[in-house]
């Protein structure tokens, strides 16, 4: 009923071919991922420093800081000297789903500073905001 295939798949031809681009371990990419939630999270930490400086979001900054370049190899982000603008509400609510973020790549990954860092960065943002909308 069916005629028998003649040639060799195209699957199993290039299983065997060396590739041209580098790939990169599930662990390679969970480390970008992580150090890009992290450094956007230090970005908005920076924007929250410039409306409102406490020692608080200066130790959190620092802390990102070291979390960023360790899994960034050594390389340190990126800071701009920003000023303040726009809602404080609004930015502890965005610093609080980048800490989510942060958290979920960094459990996957099993990497419990960052974990840590990202949970406790979580709530210190769920209390700024439940102030900042109460009073």
């Amino acid at each position: 009923m069916y005629e028998p295939i003649r040639t060799k798949s195209v699957h199993s031809t290039m299983a065997g071919a060396p590739s041209d681009f580098p790939h990169r371990s599930r662990e390679e990419e969970l480390d970008i991922q992580l150090a890009g939630h992290l450094a956007a999270l230090l970005a908005v930490t920076d924007e929250l420093r410039s409306l409102t400086p406490s020692t608080d979001l200066d130790t959190a900054a620092t802390r990102l800081t070291e979390q960023v370049a360790r899994l960034r190899g050594g390389r340190t982000p990126v800071r701009a000297s920003l000023t303040a603008a726009g809602k404080s509400a609004a930015l502890h609510e965005r610093a609080h789903a980048l800490a989510g973020r942060a958290l979920v790549v960094a459990a996957s990954r099993a990497d419990t500073a960052a974990a840590i860092l990202a949970a406790e960065r979580m709530d210190a943002h769920a209390a700024a905001t439940e102030l900042t909308t109460a009073g």
